[in-house]
């Protein structure tokens, strides 16, 4: 790793060393068959990603999944937020502690799995909710499915109320990676804004933002009770010192007001709806319906030259992003997308998929990688003439997250800490560089 003495002088480079818990990662994958004959090179990677993030090289774009909140820790060792199958198990067993709902979320989850979802999740459980409630109309007594609209309201309620309470953590520390990725933002200057997407509710990434003094603007405008400005947002001719936050399943302090007009604020008021997972807005819903702006960003972003999208923590399971990236990357030749997966291949096959049809769409997982729509192993050879590569490549990993024999290298990046202390160790090196230059 990077000299002991650069890394306590950057104030971002001090990373928890933790990695994501066993509890939140997927289970491990069938082992699969060793790999023989061509594998790629993971140390290739690594100096192309370096080169990628080099300042004003290009232009960057972060998407951060539910999987980064697992790398931050409280007291206990344990996960801060859990992953979106975490999340959606709490809220279950809250509604089945609660009589009045207890039968009626039983018979929500039931009819979504009867739709073909097995394992639905807290997503798919509201869009189904918020798809009945829209057919009754106005009319609370109004009825559909058994359902009647008050009690679908109130279901709906419910459930965020709880999303809410299990998301609504404030990080514990201030050299987490979210920390890190703000100074990198702050530190490194560019030309083009950097910009973050994420499926996350919770406040991390602003809590980081701040706390570092890093200045971005997320669609809203105002302070007391910040309203969602399209225009703004369409426009963007902020200064590029200024970071994009872009909140594509929205966020515990966005609330649909009575007036439905949407409105960003940690104040509670009786009566609004909080926007989590806010697909169900519609065009004709005063014209602000931040699921498809956040997704428009994206589709925007991806149509710049010389844009790269870094993906962590987001294992291809969204449908709809797949399409604003596979889209993307089709029409832009000069687009890349390097998706960082936490285990390895088997567990993001849509993923794969993609990157098998996309060359411009690199996937980076534990026992290897799609590369250029090649899906081989990681080599065997180990390399240690960079201190970048031992932040980004090891030979030894937990069982539970990879199936990979023994011998082969395997990708670390896949786990957000481990991108942090990477970005961590790019600060550093910078910093070494530029007091050289300061001394001559």
């Amino acid at each position: 790793m990077e000299d002991k003495k650069a890394d306590a002088a950057s104030p971002a480079a001090t990373v928890a060393a933790a990695s994501q818990p066993a509890a939140g990662a997927a289970t491990a994958a069938p082992s699969a068959p060793a790999s023989t004959g061509p594998a790629h090179c993971p140390y290739r990677r690594t100096t192309d990603l370096l080169q990628r993030l080099a300042p004003n090289k290009m232009r960057i774009g972060f998407f951060i999944g539910a999987g980064c909140s697992l790398s931050i820790r409280d007291a206990d060792g344990k996960s801060l937020i859990p992953d979106i199958a975490g999340l959606t198990k709490q809220v279950k067993d809250s509604l089945d502690g609660d009589d009045a709902l207890k039968a009626l979320a039983q018979t929500a989850w039931d009819r979504v799995i009867a739709r073909g979802i097995p394992t639905p999740t807290v997503e798919d459980v509201l869009s189904h909710i918020r798809t009945l409630k829209s057919l009754c109309g106005k009319d609370v007594k109004s009825e559909i499915d058994g359902f009647s609209a008050d009690i679908l309201g109130k279901l709906d309620l419910a459930i965020c109320e709880q999303v809410r309470t299990i998301v609504n953590k404030p990080l514990p520390t201030s050299d987490s990676p979210y920390h890190v990725l703000a100074s990198w933002i702050q530190a490194i200057p560019r030309e083009r804004a950097v910009e973050i997407f994420t499926t996350n509710y919770d406040l991390s990434l602003e809590q980081a933002l701040e706390e570092q003094l890093v200045p971005y603007f997320d669609g809203f405008v105002g302070s007391d009770s910040a309203f969602l400005d399209l225009d703004s947002m369409a426009e963007d001719d902020l200064p590029p010192r200024w970071a994009r936050l872009w909140k594509i399943h929205g966020s515990i302090n966005w609330w649909m007001t009575a007036k439905q007009k949407i409105r960003r604020s940690r104040d509670v008021v009786e009566g609004e709806q909080l926007l989590i997972y806010p697909s169900h807005l519609k065009y004709d819903q005063s014209r602000q319906m931040p699921y498809f702006a956040m997704l428009d960003r994206l589709r925007v972003f991806l149509r710049t030259d010389q844009c790269v999208l870094l993906t962590c923590g987001y294992s291809f399971n969204d449908e709809h992003i797949n399409a604003v990236i596979a889209q993307g990357l089709s029409g832009n030749s000069n687009a890349a997308c390097l998706g960082m997966i936490f285990n390895d291949r088997i567990n993001a096959p849509k993923g794969v998929e993609l990157a098998k049809r996309h060359a411009n769409l690199t996937l980076l997982a534990a026992d290897g990688g799609v590369i250029g729509t090649v899906d081989r192993a990681w080599d065997t050879l180990v390399k240690d003439d960079n201190p970048a590569f031992p932040i980004a490549v090891a030979t030894d990993m937990p069982a539970g997250r990879t199936s990979a024999p023994v011998d082969r290298c395997k990708w670390l990046l896949g786990d957000f800490a481990a991108l942090g202390r990477l970005l961590a160790h790019q600060l550093s090196s910078r910093d070494v560089e530029q007091r050289g230059k300061d001394e001559k």
